[in-house]
């Protein structure tokens, strides 16, 4: 019996051993060499390579770049479609899906996620961010520059005065101009609404006062504002120091720094996120930090598209209703995902999504301390 395996196996590897040297021969006498990938130089088997996954088929003409072009969109919008709709209403189940290697189907997590922050850039640096709240500071921050320069140029011309007053030898004539000048320097400055322009030794004693204690705590505030905008910030801490004397210098510079750093270090929410989300599953061997990975770069990339979807309606007379249904959808959300990604029960999901809702807000408090320390440093 083993004889006649052995007889039956030296057939074989005869018989493969001729097809191989006809297929040697027959290339060699039609001058052909086997095709290999141009990538890697792997022998091709068909229309890809095995190896690398290159097309065995390039092309080096015109056409080809619309050709790379279409089939770059199409093969990008075919993702979108498998991804958008379980994203918007079946999060939970995407999140699950992908984790669980379901993942040539769907847009990866970051892709989204960057995507989602270019087109979030784009519309706004087209539109704007709107809101009476953004109108309100930037046009706040830019009548306070005003003020603050007009301030300032009073203030030099003031100090001028007083080092020329100062002059043992100064005319009488003279020191009446100057004197007139100065009073002329602050009607201005009362009539433009900043503060009166002070003398070198107001100043000084101002400084060694500190601020007056009002009996309102509003005029408080408001006092000791001022008195840290007209005197040296001296915290202790140079980075802060430095930073609050920039920012009440230039408070529309600082507003600028940050919303351009917002769409820098929006990948920050994601790390600021990840020891949340173990909050929630505490101690938890069934879920890893790449499962919390995928579901915070999911959920984040959803706000940001919901966010540019609410502001291009808010172009239209359905702004209201969609920023009202959107604030009522963004909790909802949270717990489908929550309830389909970790299989939660009901109750449990309801629990967790109103932890995430406070552990979203302090997040975001946290990313606009980091944009206002990148802001006022820069």
């Amino acid at each position: 019996m083993s004889g006649d395996i052995e007889g039956i196996g030296a057939a074989v590897t005869a018989g493969l051993a001729a097809r191989a040297v006809e297929s040697a021969h027959g290339g060699a006498a039609h001058g052909q060499a086997p095709p290999r990938c141009l990538n890697c130089g792997t022998s091709l088997a068909g229309s890809h390579c095995h190896h690398c996954g290159q097309r065995a088929d390039v092309h080096r003409s015109f056409g080809a770049i619309g050709h790379d072009l279409v089939h770059a969109i199409f093969h990008f919008e075919g993702k979108i479609w498998n991804t958008l709709p379980l994203l918007a209403w079946r999060p939970g189940d995407l999140t699950r899906r992908y984790i669980h290697g379901e993942r040539v189907r769907f847009i990866s997590p970051l892709a989204l996620f960057l995507f989602a922050v270019f087109l979030t850039y784009a519309i706004l640096a087209m539109i704007g961010s709107g809101g009476e709240f953004g109108t309100a500071l930037s046009k706040a921050a830019d009548e306070q520059t005003r003020t603050t320069a007009v301030k300032d140029s009073i203030q030099m011309e003031v100090d001028r005065i007083d080092g020329e007053l100062a002059r043992a030898d100064l005319a009488e004539e003279r020191r009446r101009a100057l004197e007139a000048e100065r009073d002329v320097l602050q009607q201005s400055a009362t009539y433009l609404g900043v503060a009166r322009a002070r003398s070198r030794s107001e100043r000084a004693a101002d400084r060694a006062a500190g601020p007056p204690v009002l009996d309102d705590p509003r005029d408080q505030v408001a006092t000791s504002a001022d008195f840290i905008s007209r005197n040296k910030i001296d915290t202790g801490v140079p980075f802060i120091d430095n930073g609050l004397k920039k920012a009440f210098a230039n408070p529309a510079l600082v507003l600028y720094k940050l919303q351009a750093n917002a769409y820098k270090f929006a990948w920050a929410l994601i790390p600021l996120s990840l020891p949340f989300m173990w909050l929630l599953f505490p101690f938890s061997r069934r879920f890893h930090a790449y499962d919390h990975f995928v579901f915070v770069t999911y959920s984040i990339s959803f706000m940001l598209l919901l966010f540019v979807v609410v502001r291009l309606l808010n172009l239209t007379i359905f702004g209201e209703v969609a920023t009202f249904l959107a604030m009522l959808y963004v909790p909802f959300h949270m717990y489908r995902q929550l309830r389909g990604a970790y299989r939660s029960s009901r109750f449990g999901a309801f629990v967790r999504a109103n932890l995430l809702l406070f552990f979203s807000l302090f997040t975001v408090i946290w990313f606009m301390l980091l944009l206002l320390a990148l802001g006022i440093s820069g």
